[in-house]
């Protein structure tokens, strides 16, 4: 069973994943926010935080998988499950094998789309960096999540997110690289979904190609979609304005494609 905690008093549960070489403590920035309108499902996937690491590539659909359980032991017959980044690869591959548990997914910092292959190749090179030296990894890799333009200010979030980063299994981290890099693309779900869609990205998200996302996206009236002025992390960069737009998305209607 995966680590999981329950906070918030709010009558919906949102299921919370976290992005690769994350856990759940990254959503303490919003959880306030959250908590009064939520109650809040705070997954550590496999091989992060406190959860164990189960194989040498942790698939997505296996750690839809694993998420199921926690929503089965918690007895939930409708949640709403928002990802961050590889969690909303997670989230993705929820929706397409349990449909009818979700009532909206949102995708945070996140796509649809499969890697490239230059991705996949990078993804694959990066195992045995982990392996010869994690800690200039994760030194490396983190600051590009984080938009150019307020990386001063941004600097206690930034040393925040490597503190994180090097806490986690590097086992789990290499079973979650291979994990991704052989993910399929997954848009399709958005034309079958019947649920309330949402979409927050990044104008400055290194991490994953919002342009290309925004291009596939479906022209569906349960799909609204938000780009921010910030990189991959709204949760640290811009977590006041994520939290109003995901109670105010989950709980009511908005017009299509708002940007602040």
């Amino acid at each position: 069973m995966l680590h999981y905690k329950i906070s918030g008093n709010g009558k919906k549960p949102l299921v919370l994943l976290h992005g690769f070489m994350e856990n759940s403590e990254i959503w303490n920035d919003i959880e306030p926010s959250l908590s009064q309108e939520f109650t809040l499902i705070k997954i550590d996937l496999p091989g992060h935080g406190k959860s164990e690491n189960y194989n040498a590539v942790n698939a997505m659909d296996f750690m839809a998988e694993k998420v199921k359980e926690v929503i089965e032991k918690l007895n939930f017959k409708k949640i709403n499950i928002l990802g961050h980044s590889m969690g909303g690869y997670v989230s993705l591959a929820f929706a397409e094998k349990f449909p009818e548990l979700v009532e909206s997914m949102t995708l945070f910092f996140s796509t649809t789309l499969a890697d490239d292959e230059e991705k996949k190749e990078i993804r694959r090179r990066s195992i045995g960096v982990i392996d010869e030296n994690f800690e200039t990894f994760v030194n490396t890799s983190i600051p590009n999540l984080f938009s150019n333009n307020e990386k001063d200010i941004l600097e206690g979030k930034i040393e925040l997110a490597k503190k994180i980063a090097k806490s986690t299994n590097k086992e789990g981290v290499k079973a979650a690289q291979l994990g991704m890099a052989e993910r399929p693309d997954r848009t399709q779900i958005l034309e079958n979904l019947d649920a309330k869609i949402l979409i927050i990205a990044g104008k400055y998200d290194n991490a994953v190609k919002t342009k290309n996302l925004l291009k596939v996206l479906p022209d569906k009236t349960n799909i609204k979609t938000y780009v921010l002025d910030c990189g991959h992390c709204g949760h640290w960069e811009k977590p006041s304005i994520c939290a109003e737009i995901i109670n105010t998305e989950l709980l009511h209607n908005l017009p299509k494609k708002l940007v602040f």
